[in-house]
């Protein structure tokens, strides 16, 4: 049986000696102010001393560890190279780590969840997995029709795993505060934790890739597999093949980036107009460019449901910044509750921070690059600098936390990807009114 480790205690003894450990690398900081240290040196110091034990904790951790390193991944191409290498490697690490389920449980599971009579649903199934995730595994087999298909398992015990690492996660949530000043990470980190709650039950993530299947049919470009059947801890669906987005972003040629870049921001922006919901977990492993330039999309564990579209506010907020209309910018932004409550802003220190974020919307063409990723976060990161000090104003509400990580996260894989990019006409086709304003202006 898969060796997850359950014991909530000993996750939150490895996770209580972050505070601990930052806190007495603080208390050594005040000492060195009194030899000439800036506190700029001093603050840095600090940012480094928490990511080594952060990097520590999650070699330790697996489940809501590597849960947790997979949602952050995409936005790796905004770290420094002092933090993005031992990132690459702890998540590296996990992955590699994660021992295959033996095949008499495999078959001890599939008993469980489709009923002993599964083996007459299949013609052929490898009971050895071809591919380990953060709560399962993947398996290769032909239905009973003669599709070929991919099983996904649960390991057993994956659930008490996840939720006992995130709740510990949570605890030390406060120290990613200095990070993202303004921005209640609590918030993020339990909309993080419902949303991998909600991955655990896999007919939910059945039903969710069923949508997006039946959304995408007639797309030309974008597809989701079909999926055959699930239960709680197994599903079934159509084997997609392909080159997997990881593996474009590290040796594709220029050509088949480019074609990545554009069917992903296809996908990103088509998805809340064509299936009402957004794919919630979008990195790079989770999209395969197939031999014929088109683009499968897998693993729908978690999405945000979207009835209505994108939302109109954000909408709304997008085209007031493109006219550049600061004062109602800063009005919407406070009502919809993304000022903090005692921030004093002006309009042209709002804008002022926000325009890098709408700049590849300004011209039909953005090139992505990490390069350009990397010089936001060094100005926005500067604990000494001008837009740190703005970024205390803001606060990010919690109704729109996960939609910002989702576009945030897919603008991650685009510098990854190192591209450029016909941005704006994208958005522009399943988003016009947001240009509305800008054109008026």
């Amino acid at each position: 049986m898969n060796e997850v480790r359950r014991s909530s205690r000993s996750r939150a003894v490895k996770l209580a000696s972050l505070p601990l450990g930052v806190a007495g690398n603080a208390a050594r900081s005040i000492g060195r102010r009194a030899v000439g240290r800036s506190d700029g040196e001093l603050s840095q110091e600090l940012l480094d001393s928490a990511a080594d034990q952060a990097f520590a904790v999650l070699g330790e951790l697996k489940g809501g560890a590597m849960k947790v390193g997979q949602a952050l991944s995409v936005f790796e191409a905004s770290m420094p190279e002092r933090y993005a290498k031992p990132f690459r490697e702890s998540l590296s690490k996990l992955q590699a780590e994660a021992p295959p389920l033996p095949p008499e449980t495999v078959a001890h599971v599939l008993d469980q969840q489709l009923g002993t009579a599964w083996r007459k649903r299949f013609t052929d199934l490898d009971l050895n997995a071809v591919k380990a995730a953060s709560i399962g595994q993947v398996h290769r087999g032909v239905w009973s029709d003669g599709r070929e298909v991919a099983v996904k398992i649960q390991y057993p015990g994956a659930d008490d795993a996840l939720l006992s690492d995130l709740r510990q996660i949570r605890r030390v949530a406060p120290l990613m505060r200095p990070l993202s000043p303004g921005t209640d990470i609590k918030a993020v980190v339990d909309e993080l934790s419902e949303s991998a709650a909600a991955e655990l039950d896999y007919r939910s993530e059945a039903d969710n890739q069923r949508r997006f299947h039946r959304a995408f049919a007639d797309h030309p470009q974008i597809s989701a597999p079909a999926v055959l059947a699930s239960a709680p801890k197994v599903v079934v669906s159509e084997w997609a093949e392909g080159e997997p987005l990881t593996k474009v972003i590290a040796d594709g040629t220029p050509e088949r980036r480019a074609r990545a870049a554009e069917l992903l921001t296809e996908f990103q922006f088509a998805s809340p107009s064509l299936a009402g919901a957004l794919h919630g977990d979008p990195h790079p492993g989770n999209f395969l460019i197939a031999q014929d330039g088109t683009m499968v999309a897998l693993d729908f564990g978690a999405i945000i449901d979207l009835p209505y579209g994108f939302p109109g506010a954000l909408e709304q907020m997008m085209g007031l910044a493109l006219a550049d209309r600061g004062e109602d910018l800063l009005e919407l932004m406070r009502s919809e509750g993304y000022l903090a409550k005692r921030a004093d802003l002006s309009a042209d220190s709002a804008m002022a921070f926000l325009r890098p974020f709408i700049e590849p919307l300004h011209s039909d063409e953005f090139s992505f690059s990490r390069e350009w990723m990397q010089n936001i976060a060094a100005v926005y990161g500067d604990v000494t600098g001008e837009q740190f000090r703005v970024e205390r104003s803001f606060s990010l509400p919690r109704k729109y936390a996960m939609i910002h990580r989702v576009l945030g996260g897919s603008v991650g894989i685009l510098c990854q990807l190192e591209s450029t990019v016909s941005y704006r006409a994208t958005v522009k086709h399943w988003m016009p009114h947001i240009f509305d304003m800008a054109d008026e202006a």
